[in-house]
């Protein structure tokens, strides 16, 4: 009888232990964190007054420092960006000439500070199983910004960025990511004071200059959220 008691005692035991690794676990698994700070390399392009067709015609570096504030819902974010880049363009590579016309070019370096509005297209994360989260997932974001231009003296002007790209998680905390980034801005001096190069003058919308970047970028998470419990009846 006394054999059996212990018997009884140490399965108790297992199983308490057991069960006491698994909820260590699935805490564990359910962490989940509300900010992320990156920091991205890549390449940047311009369309203007001298590149009308091809935005990476004469392509320049670009870095970027972002910040990201993550909604609960594993889908929307928040996110500040922080890009720097090169300009640059030259009306060589034009194939139609005016009697006369001398070819321009220009050398420029940018600063855009904007926040955005981000949309996974799948739940993204790793852990919390009852929101079938994905490690990978492709994304969309808008925003609004400021931009500042260094070419034949300093212009600011607004910027409205719209990207493209895609995450995968790798390991909890750590996030990969491959964007394009295209920003209309609003005005026309991100080369210089090059404008109506032909003398005609068009419509606002169109006569404003555009930069981009394709960056590849590391972020890490930070700012573990409080734990909540989730029932299933």
């Amino acid at each position: 009888m006394n054999l059996l008691r212990r018997y009884i005692l140490l399965l108790s035991l297992t199983l308490s232990a057991l069960t006491g690794n698994v909820q260590a676990r699935n805490s564990d698994d359910a962490d989940s964190y509300k900010f992320d700070i990156g920091i991205g390399l890549g390449m940047s392009g311009y369309l203007g007054d001298i590149n009308e067709s091809n935005m990476f015609r004469h392509p320049g570096f670009a870095g970027q420092l972002s910040f990201r504030y993550m909604l609960d819902d594993a889908r929307w974010a928040f996110r500040g960006v922080l890009t720097s880049a090169s300009l640059r363009g030259n009306s060589g590579d034009f194939k139609n000439w005016l009697p006369g016309e001398t070819p321009l070019s220009f050398s420029s370096t940018i600063y855009d500070l904007g926040g955005r509005v981000e949309f996974n297209f799948l739940p993204y994360g790793i852990g919390e199983t009852f929101k079938k989260l994905r490690r990978w997932t492709p994304y969309v974001g808008v925003g609004l910004g400021v931009c500042l231009a260094s070419a034949n003296g300093t212009y600011v002007t607004g910027s409205v960025p719209l990207a493209f790209g895609f995450k995968f998680k790798p390991r909890k905390r750590l996030n990969l990511m491959l964007e394009f980034c295209v920003s209309k801005t609003l005005g026309d001096h991100l080369d210089g004071n090059l404008s109506d190069l032909q003398g005609i003058k068009s419509s606002f919308l169109k006569n404003t200059d555009w930069h981009s970047g394709l960056m590849l970028s590391v972020t890490y998470e930070f700012g573990k959220r409080c734990s909540t419990c989730h029932y299933v009846d």
